[in-house]
């Protein structure tokens, strides 16, 4: 094995050795055709493994399967500049280097839209061992074009050790989550509650969850139909901006992504935080300010427990593939039970493999997967679409200018319909 640094990229990529086989009777023009370029070296490209767990599963390949080489392309931990360096790659047709891409849930459709990745025969894979409501991430127009390969829910973390000071259970619903971030934390000397809220991807994340949790959707039919003019639409976003007003978000959560909220969590600034699960795992390390003191439930709603959008990756087949059979053999590996138990136990991260939500073994050590079992079975995709990121860049501009106050909700429902109407109809 051996790293090498591309010139003027900054990029690290590792070469390992795997081997792959012809499957018989793959669908004509979907991964998996056999032919006699089927098998061969292969480029995965994904953002940046921050936990460095990626190189040790593919060790592992290379052990027991010599005969094909993978190169890994680490791209930037930026999922914009990912998906740039994804595009710009997958338009330069044959020229084009990564075969294999490690994308966002969000990016299936639109990749899928513009014939850049290939579709995948269902059959090649477990989809039926995969948590339920995953594979939807990984589907358009009715066909398969990606494999989940990680999944993710948000949670809502809190101090446990306060609420039980105060004798109060953690919040199931919205008005509760209010009361106590808005009486509770400050008694404590802590902000009340903090999500992403930053205009980027966190915060289309956070808004959709919020719609979908008054029980809105944003769009339909493959993002053909926009649907976000409602009642529930106007709820949610009011929920988000009635926080910043009333105090109980802190001015400071406009500024937050994943990094940074998750940072005022673990140095003891914050009773609640919505956030992956991820954000769990550093805030119960035994340098966290609050280690042993971290809880988590489902997110609220109006009512009682709400709706989380579904995170995570997909694995997809660029259409330029050199080696299509081979991509698709190293996608099975990937899926398969033992790397998707590596995916939690080295890269913290949640697996989309449902058998790992009930091990013993697994729960002892990752205490917070019940709950976060019962998020993503509770979760929804992202607004589908092939304009996904015009449509992320709409919601996001809009929902912030809501909760700095410069819009009414009701008015920025008006206008994310008409954007998203504009948007939908290129």
């Amino acid at each position: 094995m051996r790293w090498i640094r591309a010139a003027g990229r900054g990029l690290l990529v590792l070469v390992v050795v795997l081997t792959g086989y012809v499957a018989s009777g793959a669908q004509a023009g979907e991964a998996g055709e056999a032919g006699a370029d089927g098998r061969g070296p292969l480029t995965l490209a994904t953002a940046g493994d921050l936990t460095g767990y990626l190189g040790s599963v593919l060790e592992g390949w290379n052990r027991t399967h010599p005969g094909e080489e993978v190169t890994l392309v680490e791209l930037p931990d930026s999922a914009d500049e990912t998906r740039a360096q994804m595009i710009t790659d997958l338009r330069g047709g044959e020229r084009g280097r990564f075969d294999v891409l490690n994308i966002d849930v969000s990016w299936t459709s639109e990749f899928a839209a513009a014939g850049w990745i290939r579709p995948l025969p269902r059959d090649r894979f477990p989809l039926g061992t995969f948590l339920p409501r995953v594979v939807d991430t990984a589907t358009y127009d009715g066909r398969l074009y990606a494999v989940p390969y990680v999944t993710n829910a948000g949670l809502l973390l809190y101090r446990k050790d306060v609420l039980a000071r105060e004798g109060v259970e953690p919040p199931r619903s919205w008005a509760e989550l209010e009361r106590i971030a808005g009486t509770v934390a400050p008694e404590h000397g802590l902000d009340g509650y903090a999500g992403q809220f930053l205009p980027y991807e966190g915060l289309t994340v956070n808004a959709a969850e919020a719609v979908y949790s008054a029980g809105g959707t944003i769009l339909g039919d493959e993002g053909e139909r926009v649907t976000v003019d409602s009642r529930a639409a106007r709820e949610g976003i009011g929920f988000l901006a009635r926080g910043v007003r009333e105090g109980w978000i802190p001015q400071e959560a406009l500024t937050y992504k994943e990094e940074e909220s998750k940072q005022a969590f673990q140095d003891g600034r914050l009773l609640f935080l919505r956030n992956w699960p991820y954000a769990y795992v550093a805030a119960s390390a035994p340098d966290s300010e609050v280690a042993g003191k971290v809880g988590a439930v489902p997110l609220p709603g109006p009512d009682g427990p709400g709706t989380s959008v579904l995170g995570g990756s997909n694995l997809a087949v660029s259409s330029h593939a050199r080696h299509p059979d081979s991509a698709a053999r190293l996608i099975a590996y990937l899926t398969g039970e033992r790397v998707q138990r590596q995916v939690l136990t080295r890269g913290a991260l949640p697996p989309v493999r449902a058998a790992l939500y009930d091990d013993p073994e697994l729960v002892r050590r990752f205490p917070y997967l019940p709950t976060l079992r019962e998020s993503v079975l509770a979760a929804a995709p992202r607004p589908k679409s092939p304009h996904y990121d015009q449509v992320s860049l709409v919601v996001q501009a809009v929902v912030h200018d809501a909760m700095t106050g410069q819009q009414t909700p009701e008015a920025a429902v008006r206008r994310l319909a008409t954007e998203l109407a504009a948007v939908s109809s290129r």
